[in-house]
């Protein structure tokens, strides 16, 4: 074996950490923020820690890149596989697997050209969703009641707006503040979308009856965030009508798609938003001074065609004469009738009274005075009978109310007493000494003074009382 030389042995020895790390420090040192530019590759979203693992190559080599989680969520562009980036971050390597890498900290794509590649993209990937159908777009309400109006508080957008509906009709105008250009812009302008969305009746705020999602100009760079597809989602699921105001004339955004309605500028917005209120003023007098003239028109003809009508018929003289023609011929007819009546009527009775005699009403008194006697002496039988009848039962009944008379019990040795007041009394309990009681027997009544006060008088006979009073205690 040949032996190694002199120099190689002196050389000094590094550990694999030790080399690694020297390198990371050299390349971090040597590089330290730097701009790349090239293709996205290999990317498949956020890993589940939150942080991204994608490449970036050329025509000729490739770089492996991360984004970790913090500035992934403030990019205000998201990656997409194939998309030509410029990334801005710092080199360093990665110990574990000899590799080195970019952390990006910021991202931006390529140029206007690749914006545009990329915005084309996704408006075709949201348009294969039926998110700009025509049948998905809702009328605007003529006349609303309050308008909700998403932009920026402070910018001349809101002003512009709120001067154009005082000028054309003043309305109720809520305005939701949000971010209309940065890295948090499109997650602010969904969220009042949304929030509008979610007002319900009769709450603190009254729920819009249209929206305007409004900004001003600018670059495609800054109007960037309403092309996201949060805002576009947001727009195409909101049940308010949505007109979109962002940017002048010339420029187009993805919400511009999604919306109900697109106006050139946020002022043409609030055009459409309501109507011009003199011009239905002077609409609502003119269409009354029509309405006023139709109904004088009408009238008129009415009346002319009343009076052609009336001059058809016929007068009510030519209308009643026939009618009195017949009632006097029938006035005459039945006088007539009721003479002929009375003759016909008198010729019978003279008939009749030829025939008539006093002989058979004689004959029928003489026939009735016969059978008198015989009717008096059945009418004396029956009314001796009810009397009979009506004793019997008179009877009975003085029976059952002398069996239901307390005066049956004093026959048999009971007593009834009563107090001065002629109440019965139940019990001797409470009677003072000195107090006058009544006690009636079968036959009498006496008149007593109850023991322990003064000396007791003497009794005496007091006169029966005739017997219906309420029935006492029995002693």
């Amino acid at each position: 074996m040949t032996p190694p030389d002199t120099a190689a042995n002196n050389a000094h020895e590094f550990s694999v950490s030790e080399i690694s790390f020297a390198l990371k420090r050299t390349v971090e040192e040597t590089f330290g923020h730097v701009r790349v530019r090239g293709e996205i590759t290999g990317y498949r979203g956020p890993h589940s820690s939150g942080h991204c693992y994608f490449g970036l190559k050329d025509d000729k080599a490739r770089i492996d890149a991360v984004i970790w989680r913090g500035a992934f969520q403030k990019l205000r562009f998201k990656p997409e596989e194939g998309m030509e980036v410029i990334a801005t971050g710092k080199l360093t390597t990665f110990p574990g697997s000899s590799k080195y890498q970019i952390v990006i900290e910021h991202l931006e794509p390529a140029g206007v050209g690749a914006l545009m590649a990329l915005l084309e993209e996704r408006r075709k990937k949201l348009a294969a969703e039926g998110l700009f159908a025509e049948e998905r777009k809702r009328p605007l309400p003529f006349l609303p009641r309050v308008i909700g109006v998403v932009t920026s508080p402070t910018g001349a957008v809101i002003r512009d707006i709120l001067h154009r509906l005082e000028d054309r009709f003043p309305r109720h105008v809520i305005v939701w503040p949000v971010r209309v250009q940065g890295e948090t812009s499109a997650a602010e302008v969904a969220a009042a979308i949304r929030g509008f969305n979610a007002m319900g009746e009769g709450g603190v705020f009254p729920r819009p009856d249209v929206l305007i999602v409004a900004r001003g100009g600018g670059s495609i760079e800054d109007l960037w965030s309403f092309n996201e597809e949060i805002v576009v989602r947001a727009a195409a699921e909101s049940t308010i009508p949505l007109i979109s105001a962002v940017g002048h004339e010339t420029d187009t955004t993805l919400i511009d798609f999604a919306s109900d309605r697109r106006a050139p500028t946020p002022t043409a917005a609030a055009e459409m938003a309501v109507p011009v209120r003199a011009e239905l003023m002077a609409d609502m007098r003119d269409r009354t001074t029509r309405l006023m003239r139709a109904e004088a028109r009408l009238l008129e003809a009415a009346r002319t065609q009343l009076r052609g009508l009336a001059r058809g018929l016929p007068r009510l003289q030519d209308i009643v004469a026939l009618p009195r023609q017949r009632f006097d011929n029938a006035a005459e007819r039945l006088s007539r009738a009721l003479i002929r009546a009375t003759e016909v009527k008198q010729a019978q009775l003279q008939r009749v009274e030829a025939r008539l005699s006093p002989q058979p009403l004689r004959l029928r008194i003489a026939t009735e005075k016969k059978a008198l006697p015989q009717w008096m002496e059945r009418l004396g039988r029956a009314e001796r009978r009810a009397l009979s009848d009506a004793g019997r039962r008179l009877d009975g009944a003085a029976k059952l109310l002398e069996s239901y008379s307390y005066h049956g019990v004093l026959k048999r040795g009971f007593a009834v007493v009563r107090d001065a007041s002629g109440k019965p009394v139940h019990a001797g309990t409470g009677q003072k000494p000195g107090a006058v009681l009544e006690i009636e027997f079968a036959s009498d009544r006496l008149g007593v003074v109850v023991a322990g006060g003064s000396p007791a008088p003497s009794p005496k006979k007091v006169p029966e009382k005739k017997s219906g009073g309420a029935q006492g205690t029995l002693l």
